[in-house]
């Protein structure tokens, strides 16, 4: 592949605050109505064959390592980002009256949303999408939010933008944008291919084409602040966003907007209350015990910005505490073994932003915790932390034969964050590559890729060969 296109600082403004940006991957011959010709073959002769569309059409491979692509993932994700292999090409059929609103879940099950995005989707066209033929459409700048003023389209009262292109065009999307297949008017049939990539470490210093340290992108007021975090923390500089507290009767408003109010007011609140120079730590984590007890119904309930229950958005003041960052430790450490569930499981997903040896070993005093999704909130953060969790290794390898498979999910992708450091895991992720679930398979296989172990690399070529797909082999041609 030739070096990758990387994106612009006005690209990278441009994503984080409107969740969207379109690529195109042109190539000299016709990639794309040879993909389109294969799809349709396939969509013929086997229906749609879900995760195993790109073994199917390998060619599929060509887009997403074509040069401005590979560099917008780069630039968005870090230069080890990989592809994960929950994938689906979806047919928008002549005549179709579109989706209801709604965001996707994580295939690693218990990721919390929050504006610090690791994962993107790509949503991409192998034929030209005019705005009548049913492209995809997004709710721009929605991605920061839980809700949205109601996911039957036809009462939606946000703008939306239906994302539409030529043959090529990727539209790559922070994972948790509103999104839905709009109606189609024509008479052509519309194929998108949905794929997901993932960031597998912490941003240290920009990885796309930087050349300003400040921000200066225009958008709406109760996002900025949040757009400059996300800026901040993609840069590696997490104390850039301080300012200077405001006192009195100001700040005792910010933080009643944090404990009450609309989701807009509180997602302001908690920002404006984390960036301070001298954040109002004691009281943000008051309000994080009232907010617990507020949401705990809400919280992991099945709604359009949490289809299926597993991936709820981050309560407002735990937002203020990431934004806070590693000058919050010692308060939440004092607080880590609250009474609540919730607020245990709040601070377990914060300290995975605080990468510290007092969080490994706090987190680590958490995978026995009463309550399951603390234990994976727990796991799932020391992951996060890469290699700074070497010393969580051991209590980490008997979660790879947990009972529960999504424990098994989080801990073998924790390993595969991990990398070399989690070279004492080789065993328990070897026998996890016959596993049940086929996602927990891809993971145990990441991380064995992606440590440095020849037993356990040929191993998993073993377990390759034997799983192998052949891209020929179909009903017409069995032999």
């Amino acid at each position: 592949m030739t070096k990758p296109i990387l994106l612009t600082d006005d690209q990278i403004q441009s994503f984080i605050l409107d969740g969207y940006i379109q690529v195109e991957a042109d190539f000299a011959k016709p990639v794309h109505q040879n993909i389109y010709d294969k799809i349709e073959e396939v969509f013929t002769t086997e229906g749609n064959v879900g995760n195993n569309i790109l073994p199917r059409i390998p060619e599929i491979q060509d887009v997403f390592d074509h040069p401005r692509v590979a560099g917008a993932f780069t630039s968005l994700l870090g230069e080890d980002y990989i592809l994960n292999p929950h994938r689906h090409c979806h047919l928008n059929a002549p005549g179709s009256k579109g989706q209801r609103w709604h965001k996707d879940n994580y295939t690693a099950t218990f990721n919390i949303r929050q504006p610090r995005f690791r994962w993107v989707m790509a949503f991409y066209y192998p034929q030209d999408v005019t705005v009548d033929m049913g492209p995809t459409g997004i709710l721009p700048g929605r991605h920061f939010y839980k809700g949205i003023s109601d996911d039957d389209s036809s009462k939606t009262i946000e703008e939306e933008l239906g994302l539409t292109g030529k043959a090529g065009t990727v539209n790559i999307v922070h994972f948790d944008v509103f999104h839905r297949a709009l109606p189609n008017l024509s008479d052509r049939k519309r194929y998108m291919l949905k794929f997901q990539f993932v960031r597998m470490q912490e941003p240290v210093r920009p990885t796309w084409d930087f050349q300003k340290h400040y921000w200066d992108y225009e958008g709406p007021e109760p996002c900025h602040q949040a757009a400059l975090d996300v800026w901040n923390w993609l840069r590696g500089d997490h104390l850039a966003a301080a300012r200077a507290a405001p006192e009195g009767d100001e700040l005792e408003a910010l933080l009643q907007e944090l404990r009450e109010g609309p989701e807009e007011s509180r997602f302001r609140a908690a920002h404006a209350l984390g960036s301070m120079s001298e954040a109002p730590i004691a009281e943000i984590i008051d309000a994080l015990r009232a907010e617990a007890r507020e949401k705990e119904d809400s919280f992991l309930e099945q709604c359009p910005g949490n289809v299926h229950g597993y991936n709820p958005t981050a309560l407002h003041a735990a937002t203020a505490l990431n934004v806070v960052g590693s000058g919050a430790l010692e308060q939440i450490l004092e607080t880590l073994y609250d009474d609540h569930w919730l607020v245990r499981l709040s601070l377990a997903d914060v300290l995975g932003n605080i990468t510290d040896e007092r969080s490994v070993s706090a987190l680590t005093s958490l995978l026995d915790d009463k309550h399951e999704r603390v234990r994976r909130a727990a796991v799932m953060s020391l992951g996060q932390m890469g290699s700074t969790a070497k010393a969580a290794v051991p209590h980490l390898v008997p979660k790879l034969q947990d009972e529960d498979a999504l424990m098994r999910k989080v801990s073998a992708f924790s390993m595969a964050q991990i990398g070399e450091s989690a070279d004492g895991a080789v065993n328990g992720l070897q026998k996890m590559l016959d596993d049940e679930d086929r996602y927990n398979r891809f993971y145990a296989g990441l991380a064995l890729r992606r440590i440095p172990d020849p037993e356990g690399k040929e191993v998993l070529l073993e377990s390759l060969f034997k799983a192998r797909w052949c891209p020929i082999t179909g009903p017409k041609n069995t032999y």
